[in-house]
């Protein structure tokens, strides 16, 4: 599976974007989709994760309420929605996938098998 993130860039603090992850290889409609991140010095953390069927979604206590996961089958691509953008949310950005419709816990990066190449998010105070 090949995951291609786009979408980062600068934007000011309360501003918003979205990134995109492009999957090939393997339909995001039977994988567990995921996004990650990761802050100079700081270990890759958990974001939002959305289950095989659509019709579950997971977000870290950071950014629920202010980011949403979606997906988009014909396109076989995954959305991450951030909005209320701060400083502090500035980071790599990391879309991942699981072969496993089902996961013993959507925030570990361990269940995710495929990684994308990350994408930069700077967040301007």
């Amino acid at each position: 599976v090949q995951l291609q993130a786009c979408g980062g860039g600068l934007v000011q603090a309360g501003g918003s974007l979205r990134l995109s992850c492009a999957a090939s290889g393997r339909t995001i409609s039977t994988s567990t989709m995921g996004w990650f991140r990761q802050a100079p010095g700081k270990e890759r953390e958990f974001v939002a994760a959305i289950s095989f069927s659509g019709r579950s979604t997971y977000f870290s206590d950071s950014v629920k309420g202010r980011f949403t996961i979606s997906r988009d089958i014909a396109k076989n691509t995954v959305y991450l929605q951030m909005n209320s953008l701060k400083p502090e949310d500035t980071a790599v950005y990391y879309c991942a996938s699981s072969r496993f419709r089902f996961l013993n816990d959507y925030r570990a990066k361990d269940e995710y098998e495929d990684w994308g190449q990350g994408t930069q998010v700077t967040v301007s105070s």
